[in-house]
């Protein structure tokens, strides 16, 4: 841990602050930076364990990002260190939405070059935001060339109408099914030969 006592919750709150500030895109935009500051710069949380996080934060209802500052706080602070990690997260949406709301209309939006022209420029960034932490998990989980097929079929089904549900569920039940299938045939396989 980084810093003991009260500093660590100021470094808590600046730290995820500064990721709700800079982040465009939404949770899966904030991934890598969520990672480069927690496990490579602060060193909170081990890599493997960011990962196991990571796949907790999805599964549970709400902001990715917020998930996981509750969860870090929580691993560093407890109770008081998860209030403060989330609050750093929500702040900066909280203030720009209060300002937006205050100061700009739709119309003004809408019908200013420069506004439109910024949010032209960030698009390109958050699909290199989202990209790069599908890489790294696609690493962590051992994705090869046999199973890449996998996400990307399910990713299709999802996004494409091909006429049957599109539900994100349904396909994790699925998967699920499918490769404890597959490990029952393996291991059958295995004990015949």
């Amino acid at each position: 841990m980084a810093a003991s006592g009260r500093k660590i919750y100021w470094e808590l709150f600046a730290t995820f602050f500064k990721i709700g500030a800079f982040t465009f895109g939404g949770g899966w935009a904030m991934i890598s930076i969520i990672e480069r500051e927690i496990v490579d710069k602060h060193q909170w949380i081990e890599r493997n364990d960011f990962l196991d996080l990571l796949a907790v934060s999805q599964a549970l209802p709400g902001i990715l990002a917020v998930n996981i500052a509750t969860s870090t706080g929580d691993k560093i602070r407890g109770v008081w260190g998860s209030i403060v990690a989330a609050a750093g997260t929500i702040m900066p949406s909280f203030l720009l939405i209060l300002l937006i709301a205050i100061f700009l209309t739709p119309d003004i939006i809408k019908n200013n070059v420069v506004i439109s022209s910024i949010f032209m420029g960030i698009r390109p960034a958050v699909v290199a935001l989202i990209v790069a932490p599908v890489i790294t998990s696609a690493k962590a989980a051992k994705l090869t060339l046999k199973t890449f097929w996998i996400p990307v079929v399910v990713a299709a089904m999802i996004s494409l109408d091909f006429g049957w549900p599109s539900n994100p569920i349904l396909y994790i039940v699925l998967g699920a099914a499918g490769g404890l299938l597959w490990w029952k045939l393996r291991n059958k396989t295995k004990e015949t030969s």
